[in-house]
């Protein structure tokens, strides 16, 4: 289990050829010219975490499985969407199915890639995205809202208590502002996010820019991180053009690649790691003679919930979990040597997972 990321963006900033370089796939046809991806291209990719690696070759694991990204590349968004323009809600209802959005923007120029409003300004390129999903959740909520009143007013409570919900977005989003900026309870948040509004995503801002840019940014980037921190949300700085060289480079050329364009580590780490960042995710590991494999769950979940992401019977059976830190763990050599030095844990249905920690769960058929 990881997350799924829907990209959306105008026309022409570079959407399908980092889905392209991302997902190492020709899947998504990168052309210049609006709409060029109809059909939302998905792809999966390994989530890359060298801890992994030094959990396998400890173990002596026959196989390293890592936690998955799914990548959604979703059409060109234009003015007017919202109101069926371009390809309007054909696409928009794509978006509802992914955890985060990451909004690509133009941050380079280039007289030979038209864009479709003629302007270079990423800013403005959010503002026209966010504004047709915005009119897109305004449009569902009040529709919604007609037809859950008549059933609160008969006194129904759950129809009250979404009703409740549906108001605190419509006076965001009336005010042009995204439904994710609403004040929430713990209680409210699940509810919240079963409306499935569009504007409610958390939100990764990738901005797209020339090579030269890729290590430090440039002026473009730097207004789109402004952005970012008054908001709130994710930001980070890839070239589509660096990563699709190289997606298409042998293994072995590709350290020196990253060296010669000054980088430490290709753009999917950074976008992984940014979008783990805006999630609140962490990571846990199984490790064993079969397999060494990640899993991904969110910061603060429960033991007996963590081991139901790899089976529901682990959940419902749940009796303990045998616990080491991934440090413990690299540092003493693996598991005899840490149940040995009494690193070893035994955590029942109360415990938080950490990140890095390597489990193994106990539970009743």
């Amino acid at each position: 289990m990881g997350f799924k990321m829907g990209i959306v963006g105008l026309p022409n900033v570079g959407k399908s050829t980092l889905f392209n370089a991302l997902t190492q796939t020709a899947a998504a046809e990168a052309a210049n010219y609006p709409f060029c991806t109809i059909e939302p291209n998905v792809g999966e990719v390994g989530v890359p975490d060298e801890r992994l690696e030094k959990l396998s070759a400890i173990a002596g694991s026959a196989q390293i499985i890592p936690t998955r990204l799914t990548f959604v590349d979703i059409a060109g968004l234009v003015r007017g969407a919202s109101k069926g323009e371009g390809l309007g809600n054909k696409f928009l209802s794509h978006i509802r199915e992914v955890d985060a959005v990451a909004y690509v923007l133009r941050c380079f120029e280039d007289g030979d890639i038209t864009h479709v409003e003629n302007r270079i300004d990423p800013v403005a390129d959010a503002d026209t995205v966010e504004t047709e999903l915005m009119l897109a959740d305004l449009e569902s909520c009040e529709k919604r809202a007609a037809n859950v009143e008549k059933k609160a007013k008969s006194g129904d409570k759950d129809a009250k208590a979404q009703l409740a919900l549906i108001e605190k977005a419509l006076v965001l989003l009336r005010e042009g502002k995204p439904a994710r900026l609403a004040e929430l309870t713990p209680e409210e948040k699940p509810a919240y996010a079963a409306l499935q509004l569009l504007t409610a995503k958390p939100v990764l801002y990738v901005c797209n820019v020339d090579e030269g840019s890729a290590a430090d940014g440039n002026a473009f980037s730097k207004k789109v991180a402004e952005r970012a921190k008054a908001e709130g949300a994710g930001v980070v700085v890839i070239s589509a053009k660096i990563e699709s060289e190289f997606a298409g480079l042998p293994a072995e050329d590709r350290a020196a690649f990253l060296a010669d364009m000054g980088l430490a580590e290709p753009g999917l780490n950074r976008l992984i790691r940014a979008g783990y960042s805006l999630l609140d995710l962490v990571t846990y590991f199984t490790v064993g003679p079969k397999e060494a494999r990640a899993w991904t769950i969110t910061r603060g979940t429960k033991a007996p919930q963590a081991a139901g992401v790899i089976h529901t019977d682990f959940e419902k059976g749940f009796i303990r979990a045998e616990t080491i830190a991934y440090d413990d763990y690299v540092g003493l050599g693996g598991e005899v040597p840490c149940k040995d030095a009494g690193k070893m844990r035994l955590e029942g249905k109360d415990y938080v997972v950490k990140d890095g920690d390597v489990m193994h769960f106990r539970f009743a058929n």
